[in-house]
């Protein structure tokens, strides 16, 4: 799953509005954002073998440090203790926490039997969505757009940057999607690893843009008659 993590991460804004959209975009899409670094350090390790799904040529065969469930429940208590540690803020760091745990239940109902439960273990977890490509697309397709329209409907812009920047970063994740799904296999492990790097761009690009958006406001009325903002 590609654009189903981002789709997350803008929806848990409105779960959690005093959290950066890149730091929801760092939980939602972590694990993919250390495979890459564990894959150049090989520790983990991939395989180009087109066929081996309708989405994906990647064989994930070893990534159990990433991707396994129970090393999964440590990163997301991690995660979620260190954005406590700064914030001093439980919900939030629950969102962050929840946020990780998404990624890797996302990725369990679209890979093929590859998710180990703990490292080293003989239990392999996929329920294969990426058997079909329009059910991919189907599915992933319609968690984005509705959490787009979540998290434009939540907060508004305050320049042109929020407006034009968070356009421009959607439609990049959808040009990279249908990159991924309908371009050629990667030339080289290589390509898989650094391209796979590469994502780690959309957190500070999540970030900028959030901080030039805010939260919707409704106004309520007080006990004295004064109007004010939620």
């Amino acid at each position: 799953m590609f654009i189903g993590h981002y789709a997350v991460g803008l929806a848990a804004k409105k779960a959690s509005p005093g959290t950066s959209l890149g730091t929801l975009f760092l939980s939602a899409q972590f694990l993919d954002l250390l495979w890459p670094v564990l894959l150049l350090l090989g520790v983990e390790h991939v395989r180009i073998a087109p066929g081996t799904t309708a989405v994906t040529p990647l064989d994930f065969y070893d990534y159990p440090f990433s991707h396994s469930l129970a090393m999964v429940a440590g990163w997301a208590v991690a995660l979620g203790g260190v954005y406590f540690g700064v914030r001093r803020n439980f919900r939030g760091a629950a969102v962050v926490a929840g946020c990780v745990l998404s990624h890797w239940i996302l990725d369990a109902t679209v890979h093929r039997p590859d998710l180990p439960l703990v490292p080293g273990g003989s239990v392999l977890i996929g329920l294969e969505l990426w058997r079909s490509v329009s059910a991919t697309v189907a599915v992933e397709g319609a968690m984005f757009i509705l959490a787009v329209l979540v998290y434009c409907r939540g907060t508004a812009a305050l320049d042109r940057i929020g407006r034009y920047a968070l356009g421009a970063l959607v439609a990049f994740l959808l040009v990279s999607y249908a990159a991924n799904l309908f371009g050629p296999p990667p030339p080289s492990l290589a390509a898989v690893e650094w391209g796979s790097l590469a994502a780690w761009i959309f957190v500070p690009w999540a970030a900028w843009i959030d901080r030039h958006r805010r939260m919707r406001t409704a106004p309520v009325a007080l006990a004295s008659g004064v109007r004010a903002r939620l």
